[in-house]
């Protein structure tokens, strides 16, 4: 057995939870959803069945996690974050499947932030408060506004890079792949 905290007026269905993670008060988590370890999952969130939380991951409250989403290891979700898992909604009509969505590992998003189904949040990845995220993030890139749109590119250390993509704050180069990816630059 998972050694793991469950405030009492939590609702915690699912035993799929790793160690040392805390659900707080009013939280209710569904008998299908997988919860990596050292969590904290704030107040008043809903997690549904087809989920997956990575570990070291905060929800703050007022989150409510859909089916479909994945979610890898030290996330932040901000409070208030609205994901959506289904683009064209009916009352009592449900998709054969729900759509996919995923935010890859260290990425922030703000607080009031809304995620269209679907789309992925790369790694380092930061969404400023009060976004609409519509379409796929790229890794290490910060993104604001509604909709969301690309303002820098940014270190993992949540800094933004200068015109020669470096971090003046931690000292970090970074480079574009052929496919055009940014990475950090490997010292020789």
């Amino acid at each position: 057995m998972s050694n793991f905290f469950t405030h009492p007026q939590a609702i915690v269905e699912t035993s799929n939870i790793g160690e040392n993670t805390r659900v707080w008060a009013f939280a209710h988590v569904l008998p299908g959803a997988v919860i990596g370890s050292n969590c904290n999952i704030n107040d008043h969130t809903f997690i549904e069945n087809d989920v997956v939380i990575g570990n070291n991951v905060t929800v703050k409250s007022g989150v409510y996690i859909w089916d479909g989403l994945r979610i890898k290891d030290n996330v932040f979700i901000g409070p208030n974050v609205t994901f959506t898992n289904d683009l064209r909604p009916r009352s009592k009509q449900y998709p054969l499947e729900f759509l996919k969505t995923s935010v890859d590992e260290w990425a922030s998003i703000g607080a009031n932030s809304t995620i269209i189904a679907g789309v992925s949040i790369g790694s380092y990845a930061m969404i400023g408060a009060g976004s609409l995220v519509s379409k796929d993030i790229p890794n290490n890139t910060l993104w604001y506004g509604n909709p969301a749109r690309f303002k820098a590119y940014i270190c993992n250390c949540g800094e933004k890079l200068n015109d020669r993509l470096e971090c003046v704050s931690c000292d970090k180069k970074y480079q574009f792949t052929d496919d055009k990816t940014l990475q950090e630059k490997v010292s020789k």
